[in-house]
């Protein structure tokens, strides 16, 4: 949280014509089916349930195919499981973006956005990252392996210009290894 993954699906999608497609907006859509709070809880709650009942690769494969029904290069923000990005993988060109800063950081841009879901002590903000960073369970969230998975990895410690600058240079890699 707080990376700065939603500042570069923002970018990508502003200034380089990408269609954009979030793990978050589509389980906020079962939340809302479900009745559930918007909460981080519920949100992984609901994401591990829906991984455990279709597959661990669901979620992605889902937000996959939306994707080539418009045709576009599109960026899907916020994949959590190693079945998700395997699954993409194999599917046709696809390239992960990693992105990190200091948690410290990430928390204060986390507190900006006036979201309640975002308004919590930084131990909590702590305890949810530590929950999401390992699990051998296919269907629970295992960030640290997804980081490992990277085709490209960001920090995001400094100014946006450097992350967008970047950015721009996995994109001129892309488009060369293409």
């Amino acid at each position: 949280m707080g990376a700065g993954k939603g500042t570069i699906a923002s970018y990508l999608v502003k200034e380089k014509g990408f269609k954009h497609f979030s793990v978050r907006e589509f389980l906020n859509k079962e939340l809302q089916k479900r009745k559930l709070r918007l909460n981080r809880d519920n949100l992984v709650l609901v994401g591990n349930e829906l991984r455990k009942k279709y597959g661990p690769s669901y979620i992605s494969e889902s937000l996959y195919k939306l994707a080539r029904k418009v045709g576009y290069d599109s960026v899907i923000e916020s994949l959590r499981t190693p079945a998700e990005i395997l699954a993409l993988k194999k599917r046709a060109e696809f390239y992960l973006f990693a992105v990190d800063a200091d948690p410290k950081l990430r928390y204060q841009r986390t507190i900006l956005i006036k979201e309640e879901i975002y308004q919590i002590p930084f131990t909590e903000f702590i305890r949810n990252e530590k929950r999401e960073m390992d699990s051998k369970d296919p269907n629970k969230q295992n960030l640290r392996k997804c980081i490992e998975m990277a085709d490209y990895r960001f920090e995001n410690s400094g100014e946006m210009k450097n992350l967008y600058k970047s950015v721009d240079e996995a994109l001129k890699k892309i488009k060369k290894n293409k």
